[in-house]
């Protein structure tokens, strides 16, 4: 609107999921890792909705993101990684590699319990975090284009609806270092599309929890219990 303050805006190229070879898919990349390394937080599009995301190292960054979302201290943040090889340095895993292959990239937070590498003042009030590889490929190349995990969440006021398109997070804007406009995710006249990733604690062994049901629940525990045969925590 007439007199609001835009951070820097990128749009990726048509087709950059597909093909993210594309020049402008590079660019945008490497400006968002950037923006990053110098301490901001960056609207990203991922495989459920938008977020925003700043590097879970940088303990002035985090707070960034809790206050522009208004967000209660107590409530956690996951950490984004491109890759499952890269989860071990952050987490105690006690659950097989190959269910972590099986659900990761996917639309799926995993909670496991965290490793002395993760930032202290990240989530200082527990021992568990929750991990997620979105099944985005501008994502996953941003996370391995950082020097550490990122912290990610969704891009919205707390408590209020997620967000598919960039435009509907306009309020956040000002606060924002740069934005990365993917264009509509899934179908923003759908509520499901709306829901998130599907957040599952695994910290404890044989065990999984059901955090949040989001986007992706009944093949998630599927694959729990039928695949694995983990048993519902209480």
């Amino acid at each position: 609107g007439p007199g609001r303050v835009c951070s820097a805006r990128l749009r990726l190229p048509p087709g950059g999921a597909t093909q993210p070879t594309l020049r402008g898919w590079s660019e945008a990349v490497a400006a968002a890792a950037g923006a990053l390394e110098a301490g901001g937080v960056v609207a990203v599009p991922t495989d459920t909705v938008y977020g925003v995301a700043c590097l879970a190292q940088d303990s002035a960054a985090v707070r960034s993101i809790y206050s522009l979302k208004g967000r209660h201290c107590g409530k956690p943040l996951a950490i984004c990684l491109g890759d499952v090889d890269r989860l071990y340095r952050y987490c105690q895993v006690n659950v097989p590699d190959e269910l972590l292959r099986d659900l990761l990239p996917g639309p799926v937070t995993l909670v496991l319990r965290r490793s002395e590498e993760l930032n202290k003042d990240l989530n200082p009030f527990t021992s568990l975090v929750g991990v997620r590889i979105p099944n985005h490929p501008f994502m996953r190349e941003l996370a391995r284009a950082c020097s550490g995990p990122l912290a990610l969440t969704s891009a919205n006021v707390s408590c209020q609806a997620s967000t598919l398109t960039v435009s509907e997070f306009q309020d956040l804007w000002p606060q924002l270092s740069l934005i990365i406009d993917g264009g509509p995710i899934g179908d923003i006249q759908s509520p499901e599309c709306r829901l998130g990733s599907t957040v599952v604690d695994l910290s404890v062994s044989g065990k999984f929890t059901v955090i949040r049901p989001g986007c992706a629940l009944a093949s998630t525990v599927e694959i729990l219990r039928q695949k694995y045969g983990l048993v519902p925590g209480s």
